[in-house]
């Protein structure tokens, strides 16, 4: 399986792709694939990247791992085909954009529009095995995903990280806060939303109302 990743950030993680554990990854990845039904389809594994260009970055969501139902993972945390139907989280997501910054529920569960304006919607696993939630976790894709973190917080400055729910804040421990901005709350599942402290988070706009401070353009939510 080749890594098709935009040169940039290709650059960044050349060294990492050259490590005994992302090797063994890519080669249980192929296999699961070659062998099974998994989720996302193999080119869209890294798609956040490939919307979301290093030089681009100024906001990270950390999700989990992929939806592993059909028709819905493409490789953007949270997000589904245009087609598909809204799942729960993204519903209490649109929610709290609605509340927060009055803007209307869109139709559609496809954030590409938030990728493609330099949102790293970043899952700590890349990877699943269909109906089988948490199939591909411990596998590398972790250590992974946290070496991109690393990487963020220490060549960029001024990024905003929406760090939602027990598993994302962990891996806040990554983050320099001193020259980024976190942002933490629970999870916006059903189960979470309510006892977690989703609901009237304002993370939509206090991320704006940053970028702005920064001289970055506000994203379009």
């Amino acid at each position: 399986m080749n890594v098709e990743i935009h040169p940039g950030w290709k650059n960044e993680l050349k060294d990492e792709f050259e490590k005994p554990y992302f090797k063994e990854l890519i080669s249980f990845v192929k296999q699961e694939y070659d062998q099974n039904t998994c989720y996302p389809k193999g080119r869209h594994i890294f798609e956040a990247f490939n919307r979301a260009t290093f030089d681009n970055v100024k906001v990270v969501i950390l999700g989990q791992d992929p939806y592993h139902g059909p028709h819905q993972a493409h490789g953007l945390c949270f997000s589904v085909y245009e087609d598909a139907k809204i799942p729960p989280s993204l519903r209490n997501i649109y929610k709290e954009i609605e509340d927060d910054l009055g803007k209307p529920a869109p139709q559609t569960g496809n954030l590409e529009h938030w990728a493609n304006q330099g949102v790293l919607m970043l899952n700590a696993v890349l990877t699943v095995r269909a109906h089988e939630a948490g199939s591909h976790k411990k596998k590398g894709w972790e250590k992974f995903t946290d070496r991109v973190i690393e990487i963020i917080s220490a060549e960029k400055e001024n990024v905003v990280f929406l760090l939602w729910g027990g598993p994302a804040k962990k891996k806040g421990a990554k983050i320099d806060s001193s020259k980024h901005f976190i942002l933490e709350s629970g999870h916006p599942s059903p189960l979470s939303a309510i006892r977690g402290h989703w609901f009237g988070n304002k993370h939509f706009s206090k991320t704006n109302d940053y970028l702005i401070q920064h001289g970055k353009r506000p994203i379009e939510w």
